[in-house]
């Protein structure tokens, strides 16, 4: 049976693909972006590719490759694609398997689809990152409601950006969940400095554990 956790985020662009590659590397695992929107730039499996030193043949095929970089389901609307829930099932893998979502968890992948109904039906554990910067605060908060009120299992909260000290606590008392760590804001990340601050920052043991 496959080991896998999804990383998802509270938003798009705040280093959840970051987390994701070093991540990948740290468990010497697979990933898997199974919806990517917007092709013309670098795809987040390839970033992972680059930034986690992974080889090619750990990086999972997108099920959707949508050329437009918008929501989902608007991409997918151009494209003239329909999302199928039976097309995003959880490939089969020999080492951990690592999930990135799109943007954050009520992000829809159709008019009646949304990421947080295809984790809730995977029903595997879940890393929610999130910013350190101001109005971080409701937004992880908001999305951890949205991980329990659909009964996900929460692995923990993984901080992306500059020290908030109070913001973090905070974050953890009121929602309840244990923080992972801090992974500090880097500028033009290599895969030696993100492997870096990742073992430097990151309670991976406590990752490895849960996907036992």
């Amino acid at each position: 049976m496959t080991q896998a956790c999804v990383v998802t985020g509270t938003d798009t662009g705040i280093g959840k693909t970051w987390f994701a590659a070093a991540l990948t590397q740290a468990l010497d695992g697979y990933y898997w972006k199974p919806v990517q929107a917007g092709l013309e730039e670098e795809t987040d499996s390839q970033a992972v590719a680059r930034l986690g030193g992974i080889s090619p043949a750990r990086i999972i095929p997108e099920a959707y490759r949508l050329k437009t970089p918008a929501s989902p389901h608007l991409s997918a609307r151009l494209d003239r694609v329909s999302v199928e829930p039976e097309r995003l099932s959880l490939p089969e893998t020999d080492h951990p398997l690592v999930v990135e979502g799109a943007g954050g968890l009520l992000v829809p992948l159709t008019d009646r689809l949304l990421f947080a109904d295809v984790f809730a039906h995977w029903q595997v554990p879940v890393i929610l990152c999130t910013r350190t910067t101001l109005g971080t605060i409701n937004h992880t908060l908001l999305s951890l409601e949205a991980l329990k009120h659909r009964a996900m299992p929460i692995l923990g909260v993984a901080f992306i950006g500059d020290e908030n000290a109070e913001t973090q606590r905070v974050i953890a008392e009121i929602g309840g969940i244990r923080s992972l760590g801090r992974l500090p804001w880097l500028s033009g990340p290599t895969p030696k400095t993100l492997q870096e601050a990742f073992a430097e920052n990151i309670d991976i043991g406590r990752i490895k554990a849960a996907l036992a």
